[in-house]
């Protein structure tokens, strides 16, 4: 472990999902542990959800007006070089006012214009890429960065081999240890230690396909008996909190949004989940058996190539979303009856864990200042 001997003055930019800004904030986080003084700015897109939760978490965030390109045409396209030029300025001003010592990407909007305006002045700048198959932000950054920390092997195909560092994303240290607390786990959901408990998540923002088999498939897993804690995201809560009435008493707990996401996992036999980067990294440390179902609707399928990557290791099961309808109930069923497949999942995806991530990325950072 490197050891701080000042206080250090770092800017962190990116956003848009959870699986950008959890890994974010334990970066920030692993920063204070080591350099308490430290002080740490944000850098977001406004109007995304990392102006709430980097607040939530504790630090200040600045955010910038930039967004996406859409596949389609649309007024957000027609402004779109106005706004790369607005962030751009803007991030040069706030680079000014701030003086980082140093500058991490996590992908995102905000990601791109700030670390054009920093590295523009020469100053350090790491990218942590959470996927498997690179964002075309982090894609063209790379060649400016002094360093790119990953999740995955094999990433030269994206990255120039001489700056990568393999290290596993960071994610919430309550994860690192769930295996003391099942009991309390069960306590807070008001479930049974006597009923196998599947939990369903489908990312921060929800996920309809596997809303909808959820909801088709309710009573099957309450007649074989067994328990659901059943994260929705916003856009299905009213829906699956309607049928909750019906099936509160068999152990069904419907929530738009898991703050203990620890507790879940502790209390879970099996995980039905999306695979974004951040959700794969933390069931890898609770090493929990899991199935996962890719969102499609993401840049270049990343998903899929996040749980194949799993997959080759025999470490989850596989069910694309247009094949969920059908096949996710059934797998799920299955999967929760099979102690002994239970076991062998777990133990394989367990060895993919990389509990040091934060750490790891902060030893690299300090690194580059010098």
């Amino acid at each position: 472990m490197l050891k701080a001997h000042r206080p250090y003055r770092i800017i962190i930019s990116g956003g848009g999902t959870g699986g950008h800004i959890y890994p974010a904030v334990a970066i920030a986080n692993q920063i204070k542990a080591i350099s308490p003084e430290s002080e740490i700015l944000f850098v977001g897109a406004k109007g995304r959800m990392e102006m709430t939760r980097v607040p939530e978490a504790g630090y200040k965030i600045v955010g910038l007006w930039i967004s996406g390109l859409q596949r389609r045409l649309t007024l957000d396209n027609l402004s779109f070089p106005l706004k790369v030029v607005s962030s751009v300025r803007a991030s040069h001003k706030i680079i000014k006012d701030f003086k980082p010592d140093a500058v991490v990407g996590v992908g995102g909007y905000a990601s791109g214009p700030l670390l054009y305006a920093a590295t523009a002045k020469g100053i350090p700048s790491l990218i942590q890429e959470q996927n498997s198959y690179a964002g075309i932000t982090n894609k063209l950054l790379a060649k400016r960065v002094n360093k790119v920390c990953v999740a995955y092997a094999n990433m030269d195909k994206f990255f120039p081999a001489d700056k990568l560092i393999l290290t596993g994303n960071p994610v919430r240290q309550d994860i690192l240890d769930i295996s003391e607390k099942r009991r309390e786990a069960l306590l807070h959901f008001g479930l049974t230690s006597e009923k196998k408990t599947i939990l369903v998540i489908g990312g921060s923002l929800g996920a309809r396909t596997i809303n909808k088999s959820i909801a088709a498939g309710l009573e099957q897993f309450t007649a074989a008996g067994y328990q659901l804690i059943w994260q929705t995201g916003k856009g299905f809560y009213t829906e699956a909190r309607e049928l909750e009435t019906n099936y509160t008493s068999k152990g069904v707990r419907v929530f738009d949004f898991i703050k203990h996401m620890d507790l879940a996992y502790a209390a879970a036999d099996v995980v039905i989940s999306r695979a974004g980067a951040l959700s794969i990294s933390e069931l890898c440390l609770a090493a929990k058996p899991c199935i996962l179902v890719p969102s499609p609707n993401v840049a270049e399928d990343h998903q899929t190539k996040n749980a194949m990557a799993l997959v080759q290791q025999q470490a989850a099961i596989l069910v694309r979303d247009a094949e969920a309808a059908h096949k996710l109930i059934p797998a799920a069923l299955q999967l929760v009856q099979d102690e002994k497949e239970q076991k062998r999942l777990a133990h394989n995806i367990a060895q993919m864990a990389r509990p040091n991530a934060a750490s790891d990325i902060v030893n690299e950072l300090l690194k580059l200042i010098k």
